[in-house]
């Protein structure tokens, strides 16, 4: 899916970036890119390798535009070369963050997701995409049916969660966003956050962000509360509970549906099929509680 064409040292050597001979090692963890790491005498480059995944939306001129965009904001390494099938980066010494550690940095991890929002779009230059997970669903669905994917019976019940969702959902405010707030991709140097990896930027509402950042770090009713109101500096009512909750299973229900895609098609060494089964569940859960809001 996302494998590039020719030998990565090969592509890696072949960038015009380095002063002498290099050392190059993978970078492990990612389940879209591959990446490494690249030791240029006495400094260190990232290099992400890939190509477009439009079944995914994954579109590498957007991404280019976002990581440029977010690394003259401060919120990203800063993009040192672009080339056909890579990418490299600054190199960050730091921890990448946990599950555990998001939640116990809640609010620095708000902090930086706010700047994100708001600063990131004042960079950008040129085209760049929409993120909108309705359609998206909409899509993987018509791709699920297309690959005779296991999940396909279930399909008509998903989509029917969705647009429940949508509806609830209504009028959104925009901002520009990075999609895919894993714990992976946050990285503490000691003395600050920084948010790599914008394969998924794109203009979207800043609740898709915060139901992703609640989603996949284990937050509970008070962490979203507490997260609700330090980005919005207020306490959520209850209408902004329900459309954040909303948006949070919308956000679950994508990433499953992205690896159940990702099952027949990706060519990356990944546990999909684990991860997918994962996913379906905490959606089942979270469209549970949904509806039982509702009703109350």
């Amino acid at each position: 899916m996302s494998a590039p064409t020719a030998d990565p040292e090969t592509l890696i050597r072949a960038l015009p970036l380095w002063r002498g001979p290099i050392e190059i090692a993978p970078l492990l963890g990612g389940i879209t890119n591959k990446n490494y790491i690249v030791r240029d005498g006495d400094r260190c480059v990232v290099v992400r390798l890939g190509g477009d995944i439009p079944v995914h939306g994954v579109m590498r001129f957007n991404e280019l535009a976002a990581s440029r965009a977010a690394g003259a904001a401060g919120i990203s390494p800063k993009v040192l070369y672009a080339a056909p099938m890579a990418m490299a980066l600054e190199y960050i010494s730091g921890r990448t963050y946990e599950p555990e550690d998001m939640r116990a940095n809640r609010r620095r991890c708000v902090d930086l997701i706010k700047r994100v929002h708001r600063e990131v779009a004042l960079h950008l230059r040129g085209p760049t995409l929409a993120f909108n997970v309705f359609h998206i669903i909409r899509d993987y669905a018509h791709t699920l049916v297309e690959d005779k994917s296991r999940m396909s019976a279930k399909l008509p019940r998903l989509l029917a969660a969705s647009e429940v969702l949508e509806k609830a959902m209504g009028p959104i405010d925009l901002v520009f966003g990075h999609n895919d707030l894993l714990a992976a991709n946050f990285i503490d140097d000691g003395r600050r956050l920084w948010l790599v990896d914008w394969d998924y930027a794109g203009w979207n509402t800043p609740l898709f962000d915060l139901g992703g950042l609640s989603s996949n770090n284990g937050f509970d009713a008070a962490d979203d509360d507490a997260m609700l109101a330090e980005y919005f500096g207020a306490a959520p009512t209850d209408a902004l509970r329900r459309r954040f909750k909303a948006m949070l299973c919308a956000s679950l229900l994508r990433e499953a549906l992205w690896s159940l895609v990702s099952e027949r098609r990706s060519s990356i060494d990944f546990d999909y099929v684990a991860y997918s089964d994962q996913n379906l569940t905490r959606f089942d859960e979270a469209w549970a509680a949904f509806q039982q809001m509702e009703r109350a």
